[in-house]
């Protein structure tokens, strides 16, 4: 359901208008208000309310709000018209409200019908979809019709659509703006939903660190690994459903440099792995492009000399896998040293995969392989593992060189090469989950 709401007024009705605004100032607030030019003025003047002024009504006004509703723009169109002018206006009400017929509109004319539909909304919450037409392998108007239908009779949705020349993080910025000016003005319930891949919940997911705004998470993508991670359905339907209890739960992130990072940075293996993973590989493939990558990359992977500094102090290793975890799912094996990636523990899960020589013996390889079944093993009984050809640990803050620079994945995403430096931030996210969530587990007393 779009987010606009249209005004018109008759002068004879005007002040019964601006009443109505006054009396609705809350609800108003949290849409973005269009008006024919002298009922915008008065209600802007009388609220104090940002409002888009169109033509009068005499100059074509009431066509162009035909025309938003025609494009999909309008929520409710408030027209509260003078008994003596009916006449005169018939041809004007009747064009709007056959197209309001049509594209299924409400249309108040008179105070009651008006304070009936202000009601309404009153009672619905708004959210501002980012949506990425291009993930996965589904079909994406079916996947949005299907949002719509879920969501919308009790959800008004502002649907942004990702482009390839706009950042996900600044859409999701712009939406946060619009969130916040309204929330000074009042306890406002607005909040951001991503549809997409890792990329684009991660991407969507950095404007929202720290701001305390809700986030609404439907999983499009190939591996879906955040979603998995949290115990979040992956499913659109039950996705959409997860949304709509209202249950919130406050999970960490954490910055790779500049990144945001909700899930986790791979360095040297599984960054390669990735890169091969490419999307004409996945669109073909779905997840299991990533277990084929990863077995030809595990044949050519070469180690590396890396520095680990905390707190610091530094600490050097030959390696040729480390991954630096926020959360993960049990898939992401090589995140699973610990036996469980904790999401609101405040701490970065680090799993670094050592070797003694300084080249990769196919004893290496095959001992590699014996070694990730292992790690399978152990987050599915959340059991860290011991094995000596492992450092495992924890901590809040790590800064990694590597020799020769290794290439660094975070979230899916190749940002680049080390160094990096990678920072938790606690309780960073607020996120829409299942009321019984067990991958969540509840902080202890000591921890809060």
């Amino acid at each position: 359901m779009p987010t606009s709401i249209a005004l018109i007024a008759h002068d004879s009705q005007k002040a019964d208008m601006m009443a109505l605004a006054q009396k609705y100032q809350t609800t108003l607030s949290r849409y973005h208000t269009i008006a024919t030019a002298n009922t915008g003025k008065q209600v802007q003047a009388a609220t104090g309310l940002p409002i888009e002024l169109i033509k009068s009504q005499r100059d074509g006004g009431d066509i162009q709000i035909t025309a938003r509703v025609i494009a999909g723009e309008i929520a409710c169109v408030l027209w509260l018209c003078d008994p003596d002018q009916l006449q005169t206006i018939a041809a004007s009400l009747l064009n709007l409200l056959r197209i309001c017929q049509i594209y299924n509109v409400p249309l108040a004319t008179n105070l009651s019908t008006a304070n009936a539909l202000l009601q309404s909304l009153q009672k619905s919450r708004v959210a501002h979809l980012i949506f990425n037409p291009v993930a996965g392998q589904g079909n994406p108007d079916a996947d949005l019709a299907m949002i719509r239908q879920i969501l919308e009779p009790q959800i008004q949705l502002n649907v942004i659509f990702t482009k390839p020349d706009l950042n996900p993080t600044d859409q999701a910025k712009a939406a946060i703006a619009s969130i916040q000016r309204r929330r000074s003005l009042i306890s406002d319930t607005n909040f951001v939903i991503a549809s997409g891949g890792d990329g684009t919940i991660s991407a969507v997911a950095n404007a929202l660190i720290g701001t305390g705004i809700p986030l609404g998470i439907i999983p499009r993508g190939t591996a879906n690994a955040f979603s998995v991670a949290l115990g979040i359905p992956t499913g659109v339907k039950q996705a959409c459903e997860t949304i709509l209890t209202g249950n919130t739960c406050i999970v960490d992130a954490a910055r790779c440099n500049s990144s945001p990072m909700i899930l986790l940075a791979g360095i040297g293996f599984e960054a390669e792995t990735v890169e091969r993973a490419d999307r004409e590989m996945k669109n073909l493939l779905g997840p299991l492009a990533y277990l084929i990558a990863g077995a030809q990359q595990l044949l050519e992977q070469k180690l590396f000399a890396v520095e680990v500094e905390i707190d610091g102090s530094v600490t050097e290793f030959h390696c040729g896998a480390m991954t630096i975890a926020n959360a993960a799912p049990p898939t992401s094996v090589l995140a699973q040293g610990l036996g469980e990636v904790i999401p609101n523990d405040g701490l970065l899960d680090v799993t670094i995969a050592v070797s003694k020589n300084e080249s990769l013996t196919l004893t290496d390889r095959l001992l590699a392989i014996d070694v990730i079944g292992k790690l399978f093993t152990s987050a599915l009984v959340k059991t860290p593992i011991e094995n000596e050809v492992l450092a495992c640990f924890r901590t809040n803050k790590i800064k990694v060189t590597a020799t020769p620079p290794q290439k660094v994945v975070v979230d899916g995403e190749i940002i680049g090469t080390t160094p990096v430096e990678i920072v938790c931030i606690p309780d960073g996210l607020t996120l829409f989950a299942p009321l019984v969530n067990s991958l969540i587990p509840a902080k202890r007393s000591d921890e809060a």
